[in-house]
Order: C-alpha cells, then structure tokens, then sequence
C-alpha cells in the first residue's frame, strides 16, 4: 500500500524557520523518555518525519504522554499536530534551532496500519536545510532510524551534546539556547529560560530561634507555562530591584524542586530557587512569540458569587479611598499600614480593595485612577466579599490597556452615578453568601421570601414607624464572650446558666423590635446590639441606665429615629412556635440614605420597568 502524499511534506522545515503551519501531518519512527522518574516528571522526546525532513528535537507536551503510555504513538505513527510552539534553542552563523513542542495532536493511522517509513527523509542542519547537502547531490544521507532513538546511543549522544553546546556558560544569555519553561526538570542542571514577569512579591522578613532573613518570589511565563521562582537573602538584595513586573528576562543556575500547591496556584508542577551561581538578564529585544500577561476579568457585581478565597482578574475605577491607617498589629508587634479603596465598574457595582504597606502609602487619593489587580484574593465577612492583594498579585493603577480605557469613558460620563450596590456591604453571618437584591415588603410576601430551608436576604428603603421601648435591653452574662440573659436571684448576684456561674454585675444588651415599612406595608424587624448602639448613637449601657432611672431620657433616645428613613439589609426566615409558624425578620445593616444613589438606583428601575432610556 502507498502511503505518498499522506505527509505535509516539507512543513518540518517551515516550522523550524518560525512559520505557522496549520494541521501539519508527520510521520512519528520513534521516541525516547528524557526525563526522571515519577509520572509528573516524564517527557517524551520525539523523530518526526514529513517525508522528505527528518527531525529529533520535538517534544511531547505532558498533557499528552497517556496517549504515549497507551501505545497510540508507535513506530511508524502518523499524526496531525493540530497546536504547537516553538522555542529558538540555539543561533549562530548557520541560523537557528528550535524545539517543536507538541500541545495536542490527532492520530491520521495507526502505527501498526502502516508499518513502514514514508520516504526517505533527511536531517535537518540548524539552519533549516538538509544535513550534509545529501539531499542535493543523490548520496544516500545517514538517517536516524526508530531503533537508535528507542534503543541505541546515537540519539542520546546528540541530545547529550546539545544540551552542553547550549548551557556553555556566556557573558551574554542573549546568544544562549533557550529552553521552554514546561521542558524543565530537578534532572537538568543547565539551561537557560527566556521568560516575562508575571508579578512580583514585596520583600518579606522572618525571625525564628534559627536565625534572621528575607526572601521574594516572582511569577514568571513563556509560551509553553508557567513556573514561580523565589529569592533568599543575598539573592534577595541582588535581583529585587532589577526585576519588574510585566518585563522579559533571561534566567539561568536556579534549583528546580516539586511546588509547594499550597502557596502557588500555578500550573507547574515545580518551582525554582535562586542560587549563588544564577543569572539573570534582561531581554531588550522581545519578539513576537512572547507572550504578554493575560486578564480574565471578572465583573465586579459577581464578586458576590464567588467563593472565598479565590483569586481573580478585576479592573474598576477607584470611586473613593480611606485615609491611611497606621496601627500596631496585637500578634506581632508590628506597626502596620492599610488604606481602603473603593472600586466600581460599568456593572454598577462597587467592591472593597484593601492595600497594605507601599501600596497603601503610594496610592494616589487626590485622583480616581483606574485600578487593574491580576491576582486579587476574594475575602468574605458578614456575607459581604472584599478584594486583598497577596503575594502573586499586580496592582497596576491607569495602564495603557483597552480595557482600561474603555471604563475610564463610563466612569467620566457619568457612569459612577449608577453604582448603587457594594458587593462589600456586609449582609449576614461570617460564612455566608447572600443576595441583597431591593424587594418592596409586599414583593417579598409575594415570592414567599423566608419559607426555605435557608434564611433569605433583601435591602429595601424603610421608614421607622414605631419602637417598643419598654423591653428594649435586657441584662447579659458580664463575661466578654457570653451574652446569655442573667438571672436575677435578688440577692445581688446574677446568674448565667450557660456559663454555670454567679455574678455580681451584668452588661446590658438591645433587643430592639422596630415597626419599620415602606410605601407598600410595613413589618417588624428585631435590630441586635451593634446596629441598635449605631442607629440610637447610644451605647446599650447608656440606653440601659437611661429606661432604668431616667424614662423622658430613654424615649428622647428612641424618638430622634422615629419617622427616620434607612437603607435596611434584612433577613427573614419562617420560624416556628408550637404549632404556629412565623417569619421572623432582623436587620443585618441600616445606613442612612443616600438620595443620589437612592435616586439613580428609582431612574434605572423606572428604565427597565417602561423601556424609557434605554439605548
């Protein structure tokens, strides 16, 4: 059976010259394993053919080495590379050399249909040309055959030989064999990476009964991956201040090792150490095939969707910050600083970064810059999700991406003015995740909002209408950590049966049951101590002494709310007593309105109720 013309004949060499080739198909006539033991260390070294090129510098990318184990690339294997990369392994006077790694492929004929090798292919020089001139002057050129790359010494002695000829230690990396950062592994001692920063961490400092010191880690990537490097000491004093984020360098002498998964999320299964021997260059002239750092951004408004400690791409303009806050940490020791900003996107929704540090200190409050953050970390309190930025993450403020431009416009015309929900707003319990969508009373009753297995959560703008005053505190177990209601045996003492003790003193505690409705009904809501301290601008004790000795105080105290319009984030659950059910509702936060936002948030309802304004 004839096998001509199933090849792309000649596309080995247009490869290898740095031409995209699409759906190229070859000829596999043998492989070899490069690498260590352990199934995540292997790699499969490969001799393609087109039919006319021979060439043993391709590599198995390790996403595919089943299909290796399986048998489905034997001998004589014909193969579609349906993606691939290239990386320049060496150049000199006859051209460049490059390594075809292999990203996914499908299999045109099994090895055992065909049997045989297609042609009579020749080596390629570094240059991209027939070895020897064989293939011009008809004199049969030696080729490699499946045994000497599965089983003989010649395959290795070339791979041996490169791999010295392109580690040779240079003044200049530039002019170095560069590898792929995916092809590396603890079993290879000398190589050179050309690779651009991804982020780069602050300098962190320990102290222990075992000395002093300091370290950093930066993210790096090529076209192949991934991979995290990290810095000690006078490594750390050398290369922190050269390294920059988003910048291409030449890396060389680092110790590989298995990847702590527990500090890194990067998809490699090793990280490198920097040594006393390493080097590390930058790199001036950054072509094409380099890729820049990639954004996945997520919309802030569904932040509030994400779970807790997830890293994610965010960009928004910065709406507001706090003043700097300078603090003495109480487990270290340590004088900390941290600043809040308050970021928005054309999702009309707000989100919380908090900085810490330089970052804090250098952040521009006069202006409203617009923030990029690869990497932020999702923190949640009280149902409420905020923004951190953590080792691995890069804070870039007005950069000059689409992107970035794109929400400066929104947020110059006006578009800040929409921005009426904080995914931050703190909405229930520590844990939770909850929706805080605007619901009239009467809509909740309508979608029987509380009659699942779990609670639900709505914000709704409500007049307090009544305050029943009388029971409003009740005498708590004085223990910081226990507010239990006490006892009173009348012999002056108070007793708390939870923590089983008796007591001289109590501390009071509010329990207030607000009559609260908006222009649709109204319904009770219980209101606990913190928010009660923040709506009454009294503390419980305050309010406590005020209904116990001086009533005209105490109902002075609860009329200056009364009549008060709040922005309330609520909670309702349907409870049950005896036989008797019903939906108990408690504030969870009430701030003051905020007639702008309150305003904008009635315009684009009024929008989307008539269709009125929209584009």
């Amino acid at each position: 059976m004839s096998f001509n013309g199933l090849l792309s004949t000649g596309c080995i060499a247009e490869i290898m010259r740095g031409v995209e080739m699409e759906k190229s198909v070859v000829q596999i006539l043998g492989s070899k394993r490069i690498a260590g033991s352990g199934e995540q260390a292997e790699r499969y070294r490969l001799l393609i053919s087109d039919g006319q090129y021979l060439y043993s510098f391709a590599m198995l990318a390790t996403q595919l080495n089943e299909m290796h184990h399986s048998g489905q690339l034997a001998e004589f294997t014909v193969i579609r590379i349906d993606r691939f990369i290239t990386s320049v392994v060496n150049r000199n006077e006859r051209g460049e050399k490059r390594v075809l790694i292999i990203l996914d492929l499908t299999v045109v004929k099994p090895g055992s249909a065909v049997g045989v090798k297609i042609g009579n292919p020749q080596p390629l020089t570094e240059g991209g040309n027939p070895s020897g001139g064989a293939a011009s002057s008809g004199a049969p050129a030696r080729t490699e055959s499946a045994g000497a790359v599965s089983n003989g010494s010649s395959y290795q002695n070339r791979l041996n030989s490169s791999v010295s000829a392109s580690n040779s230690t240079q003044s200049s990396l530039q002019e170095s064999l560069t590898h792929p950062i995916n092809s590396l592994s603890p079993y290879q001692n000398k190589w050179v990476i050309k690779a651009r920063v991804m982020s780069k961490s602050a300098i962190r400092t320990w102290s222990n009964a075992k000395g002093e010191g300091k370290l950093f880690s930066m993210d790096i990537m090529d076209e192949s991956g991934e991979i995290r490097v990290t810095a000690f000491k006078e490594q750390c004093d050398k290369f922190y201040d050269m390294i920059e984020a988003d910048k291409v360098y030449y890396i060389t002498k680092c110790q590989l090792k298995p990847a702590n998964k527990q500090y890194s999320t990067l998809k490699n299964d090793y990280e490198m150490t920097m040594s006393n021997e390493t080097i590390i260059q930058e790199c001036k002239d950054v072509d094409a095939s380099m890729p820049g750092i990639q954004y996945n951004f997520v919309p802030i408004s569904q932040i509030t969707n994400m779970e807790a400690n997830a890293m994610i791409d965010v960009v928004g303009v910065c709406k507001e910050a706090s003043e700097l806050n300078t603090f003495t940490a109480k487990s270290s020791g340590r004088e900390l600083t941290k600043r809040e900003v308050t970021m928005v996107d054309s999702s009309n929704a707000a989100v919380q970064l908090t900085l810490w540090g330089a970052d804090a200190q250098n952040f521009p409050t006069s202006t409203n810059p617009v923030v990029v953050v690869k990497g932020a970390r999702v923190t949640e309190f009280g149902g409420g999700k905020s923004l951190g930025l953590v080792g691995g993450s890069v804070m870039k403020l007005n950069p000059d991406i689409d992107v970035a431009h794109k929400i400066r416009g929104w947020y110059d015309n006006g578009g800040c003015d929409a921005v009426i929900n904080s995914v931050s707003t703190r909405t229930g319990a520590a844990g939770g995740s909850y929706s805080t969508e605007w619901m009239t009373f009467h809509e909740t009753k309508e979608k029987n909002l509380g009659h699942g297995d779990k609670p639900d959560y709505f914000q709704v703008k409500a007049l307090v209408h009544n305050i029943k005053s009388g029971n409003a505190v009740y005498k708590a177990c004085p223990q910081t950590d226990c507010n239990k209601k006490v006892v009173d045996q009348d012999n002056g003492q108070y007793r708390c049966e939870k923590c089983n003790a008796d007591f001289p003193n109590f501390k009071y505690r509010l329990l207030v049951n607000m009559l609260v409705g908006d222009w649709t009904s109204n319904r009770w809501v219980t209101v606990f101590t913190e928010l009660g301290e923040q709506m009454l601008g009294k503390t419980s004790q305050e309010i406590g002494d005020a209904l116990e000795y001086n009533k005209d105080e105490a109902e002075q105290i609860f009329s200056n709310i009364s009549f008060a319009s709040f922005i309330f984030k609520l909670r309702t659950k349907v409870e049950f007593y005896g036989d008797a059910a019903r939906n108990k509702t408690t504030a969870v936060a009430a701030t003051p309105v905020n007639h702008k936002e309150y305003n904008a948030y009635l315009v684009k309802n009024i929008q989307e109720l008539t269709g009125i304004g929209k584009n």
